[in-house]
């Protein structure tokens, strides 16, 4: 079928050319219209088929076998690329705990008998923030919340890895944090990491009336508030 371009140009070529000035504009149109002559001896070509591309498909992550493995800081790769961890909630069932807040923005909390109150919340969207494995974006996690927090004061520790309670267990390292208690104030710590690879981050805080029961509270968390793999 013409093209609208060519269509003009054969109805311009059947106009009576009268008068020079008209002759001259005519001209100057037909000098932008290309004319498509084929040649009868040469063959149409044959177009192909259209064939679909082949997807590349990326194998499916292996949650199970991740979570059958210790995770240190060095083996964060390991992990499903952008699939959030997560935290179980099974501190609220452990003796002499109660859930007061569950999942409210990202955040959970429970609260003992004893006074102490434990924060729990997992963010997603985070990537790397300092050049190495993920204990290098944790400290840089921990300066971000308080610049005055210097590695030195981080000590290497261990929570729960994965939720399954009859499975061996397995234990994934995060930094801690715990200040000196200020003068009638209350004992407390602090527990994250960063999991640049899976693009979030664990974060738990534990607040207690003295250092007896946060040594009592925090031996709680590790084993009732595992840090869950990445699902498939």
């Amino acid at each position: 079928m013409p093209t609208a371009d060519r269509a003009v140009c054969v109805r311009l070529r059947r106009v009576p050319l009268k008068a020079l000035a008209v002759g001259a504009a005519v001209a100057g149109i037909l000098a932008g219209c290309s004319v498509d002559v084929r040649d009868p001896s040469v063959p149409e070509p044959v177009q192909s088929p259209s064939v679909l591309a082949t997807p590349t498909i990326t194998p499916g992550h292996d949650a199970e076998a991740v979570a059958a493995q210790d995770l240190p800081f060095s083996a964060g790769a390991i992990l499903a690329r952008g699939v959030p961890v997560g935290l179980a909630d099974g501190l609220k069932e452990a003796p002499g705990w109660k859930q007061v807040k569950d999942n409210v923005a990202g955040e959970s909390q429970y609260l003992k008998a004893d006074g102490c109150l434990v924060a729990a919340k997992v963010r997603g969207n985070q990537s790397a923030l300092a050049k190495g494995d993920d204990r290098e974006s944790t400290v840089a996690l921990f300066k971000y919340l308080d610049p005055t927090i210097l590695p030195e004061y981080l000590k290497t520790e261990k929570l729960r890895w994965g939720g399954d309670p009859d499975a061996p267990a397995r234990t994934v390292e995060v930094l801690a944090l715990e200040p000196a208690v200020p003068q009638g104030g209350r004992a407390t710590a602090i527990l994250a990491r960063l999991f640049a690879t899976a693009g979030s981050s664990v974060y738990v805080s534990v607040s207690c009336p003295d250092t007896a029961s946060l040594g009592s509270a925090r031996g709680d968390v590790a084993k009732f508030l595992p840090v869950l793999p990445p699902s498939n």
